[in-house]
């Protein structure tokens, strides 16, 4: 895919001014850098350890009653899951059907999708200064999603590349805001840049650092945050960047619109605070992609993760430095993977070594440990497309289904007595391939749903392959059998339930009624 085809190998333009007043992030390994400890954690329960002999016991002895095992089931939650693409690059003119408002019913009804995405141009929801006017298929999208009970996913694109009809911006940004022409110094990238050179509006970018710009921005981004920060519908908002559909450049093309890097760094910065103040509730998802541009995009990754925002990659197969952040991110910053398959249908004989371009794009989005991944035809947007891939490799999609994001389940239940008062200490599990993207609340309730105890544990925790335990003391006199013990997910002060990914059966609400199941010896 020509849009992805980024150069592998290509000196970065100098900064022209010294480097004492930069503030880039230079690239560093993920796993040990300090980010911080993460969202604020209330009500943080122990966490152990919890010795019971003396001379450090804690609580007297006690048994493991009750344990649950992993389902091979689709456990929806929020934070994780599959993302059926409604539009993308080229807004509904991607969607391939006479039919465009059936073609978005087929799409929302897609079973494999949890989520749903769109990415349409600020022109389109803001023609004109002031309040938003979605268009037509925006509204019928949500619509239909609420029916379905999926959330939606979105990205305001300010320049959208193939977009012929149209420019992104908006005609009362454009007429009064300077633009400078993109200028392609590398002759050997002339056929990949001609779609842009051919398409008069994405052969420039505009001053973003203008105060007319500017002020346009921040009226947008706070019209977006009043209609979608902490909608119930709403699962993320795509973080603007620079250029080409917002990912943080304009590849294959040497220059930027900015005089010198350090003000393409602060305009985007501030651009990027700007976002931050207004998305309280909804988490922002900023590109991973390295700063060809030389625009500030590694400053404004760091402040994503330092304000417990979440991350996205359009691609995983180029730079490397994407893997870094993507693989080794903190464990409570979701992860979105935009990894297109084939606009073609499925041809068993490209496969190599019996594995198909799609089933090795699978297996790679595993291993990075992702929480979401796009369910998209690169350019040919249909259900009839998405259902003949999944009829092909039925497998490997149901693979990544069952085990993307976080599937958390209290693996063992410890009881026991002191003075009267019951102890549960609580071993979590995570079966799935990424932590908790936030902190997960668990409460026990008694059986009329009166709440005995609540508390939460450490940011991201349980992460894969290992046991986080957690204790809760209930009031005197109560009784093991029948309580009720569920669990939530807090992210950026909102509260969203998450259901048991465990085999054991379930309450309607996801909750699991305790009960003493542990008969072999041990």
């Amino acid at each position: 895919m020509q849009r992805r085809d980024f150069l592998k190998s290509s000196a970065l333009l100098a900064a022209t001014a010294g480097a004492a007043t930069k503030a880039d992030v230079p690239a560093h390994n993920w796993g040990k850098h300090d980010f911080g400890s993460g969202p604020t954690v209330s009500d943080r329960l122990n966490q152990g350890p919890f010795p019971q002999y003396p001379p450090s016991a804690i609580i007297p002895t006690d048994d493991v009653v009750m344990t649950t095992t992993p389902t091979d089931d689709v456990v929806p939650n929020y934070g994780k899951g599959l993302v059926t693409y409604i539009t993308a690059d080229s807004g509904t003119e991607e969607i391939k059907s006479d039919n465009i408002q059936q073609a978005i019913e087929d799409l929302v009804k897609f079973p494999l999708g949890q989520q749903l995405y769109i990415r349409p141009t600020w022109r389109e929801v803001q023609p004109r200064p002031g309040k938003l006017q979605l268009p037509e298929y925006v509204k019928l999208l949500f619509d239909l999603a609420k029916k379905n009970n999926k959330r939606v996913g979105l990205r305001i694109q300010m320049c959208a590349p193939d977009y012929t009809h149209s420019a992104a911006l908006p005609d009362f940004v454009l007429e009064k805001v300077p633009k400078v022409d993109l200028i392609l110094k590398d002759q050997s990238e002339a056929g990949t840049a001609k779609r842009y050179l051919e398409n008069p509006h994405s052969k420039y970018q505009p001053r973003y650092d203008d105060p007319i710009f500017q002020n346009a921005f921040t009226d947008l981004v706070g019209e977006l945050a009043a209609e979608f920060d902490g909608n119930p519908q709403v699962e993320f908002i795509d973080t603007f960047m620079y250029g080409f559909w917002g990912e943080g450049h304009t590849w294959p093309f040497a220059n930027n619109p900015f005089p010198d890097y350090q003000t393409a760094e602060r305009t985007w910065i501030r651009m990027m605070e700007v976002q931050i103040e207004h998305f309280k509730k909804t988490p922002l998802l900023t590109n991973t992609q390295p700063d060809f541009s030389r625009v500030g995009n590694s400053e404004m990754l760091d402040h994503s993760v330092r304000s417990n925002n979440w991350i996205r990659s359009d691609t995983i197969f180029i730079e490397n430095e994407q893997i870094e952040a993507l693989s080794n991110r903190p464990p409570w910053i979701a992860a979105l993977l935009e990894q297109g398959l084939p606009g073609k249908p499925p041809d068993p004989s490209t496969s190599i070594e019996d594995v198909s371009a799609a089933e090795n794009m699978i297996s790679h989005v595993m291993d990075i440990g992702a929480n979401y991944w796009s369910l998209w035809n690169f350019h040919q947007i249909n259900a009839k497309n998405l259902i003949t891939y999944y009829q092909a490799y039925p497998a490997a999609f149901d693979r990544i289904n069952r085990r993307i994001g976080y599937r958390v389940r209290p693996s063992f239940i410890w009881s026991y007595e002191d003075t009267g008062y019951l102890g549960l200490i609580i071993g979590f599990a995570n079966d799935g391939i990424a932590g908790v993207p936030g902190v997960l609340r668990v409460t026990v309730e008694s059986k009329d749903g009166k709440v005995l105890q609540s508390g939460c544990l450490d940011p991201g925790y349980p992460i894969p392959g290992k046991i986080r335990q957690a204790q809760l003391v209930l009031p005197q006199g109560s009784q093991f059998e029948g309580l009720k013990l569920r669990a939530e997910i807090e992210v950026k002060g909102m509260r969203y339930p998450v259901r048991w990914a465990c085999h054991q059966k379930l309450s309607d609400d996801g909750s699991l009624t305790l009960r003493k199941n542990l008969r072999q010896a041990v």
